[in-house]
């Protein structure tokens, strides 16, 4: 019976389908819907940078970094890898830029 009833009310509202023009209601309506949600993100990503920013150079991070740097490379020229790669400095470099920035947004 529930089927029947399904079929009828479908084969119903095919028949008697209105289109209604649009005529940019919708993306005037939607214009005009305030964006709380993408404000709120964008005070919070703000926020936090900030943050990651001061507390980067109030635990001096710009001198552990070049610290860490200046330490891998003595360690490489030490343990006899001057004859690497520029390729594979520049990765291994990107890959300490990687672990920093992991580690700066830890912070936060």
């Amino acid at each position: 019976m529930m089927e029947n009833d399904d079929k009828l009310l479908v084969a119903f509202f095919d028949e008697n389908r209105q289109e209604i023009p649009d005529n940019g209601f919708t993306r005037r309506v939607m214009r005009h819907l305030p964006d709380r949600t993408r404000r709120i993100s964008q005070l919070w990503a703000t926020f936090c940078f900030t943050l990651a920013l001061v507390l980067f150079f109030a635990f001096d991070g710009l001198q552990l970094v070049l610290g860490t740097l200046r330490e891998t490379f003595t360690v490489a020229a030490q343990s006899g890898v001057t004859e690497a790669s520029p390729k594979s400095l520049l990765v291994a470099g990107i890959v300490l830029l990687f672990l920093l920035y992991r580690k700066i947004c830890s912070l936060a």
